[in-house]
């Protein structure tokens, strides 16, 4: 038997992880986030990391999946509809894979936006 301390990691954790993920309002939280849900657990943001990575705690990583979802939802829908200061959604949707670069293409792949080339003639 491995000696050490028992794993905080129980049932009753796991219950309280998904009212968080249904309930984070009720925390005092705008939108769910892990750091939200590291402070109801008295935990690491680390741990709730390292806890969705480890393949015997496939919950654990559903919930962390479902605050990643539940958080982009509200930020697209509280930027869209302005209650949510654009600056702070913006920040916060690059962590979902969002962006607003403008990439300007210079050359095509078919040539089409290749360069005219101009000829001057003298006149005779």
């Amino acid at each position: 038997m491995a000696g050490g301390r028992p794993s905080i990691y129980t049932p009753e954790l796991l219950e309280r992880a998904r009212d968080y993920v249904l309930n984070y309002a009720s925390y005092g939280d705008q939108i769910p986030s892990i750091a939200g849900l590291a402070c109801e657990l008295s935990i690491s943001r680390e741990t709730c990391h390292t806890w969705a990575k480890e393949e015997d705690k496939p919950e654990f990583s559903d919930i962390v999946r479902d605050i990643a979802q539940a958080q982009e939802r509200k930020l697209l829908n509280g930027g869209l509809s302005g209650d949510f200061n654009p600056s702070i959604a913006k920040l916060v949707m690059t962590k979902h894979g969002y962006s607003d670069k403008v990439e300007q293409a210079h050359t095509s792949p078919d040539g089409s936006m290749s360069p005219t080339r101009i000829e001057l003639v003298a006149p005779e």
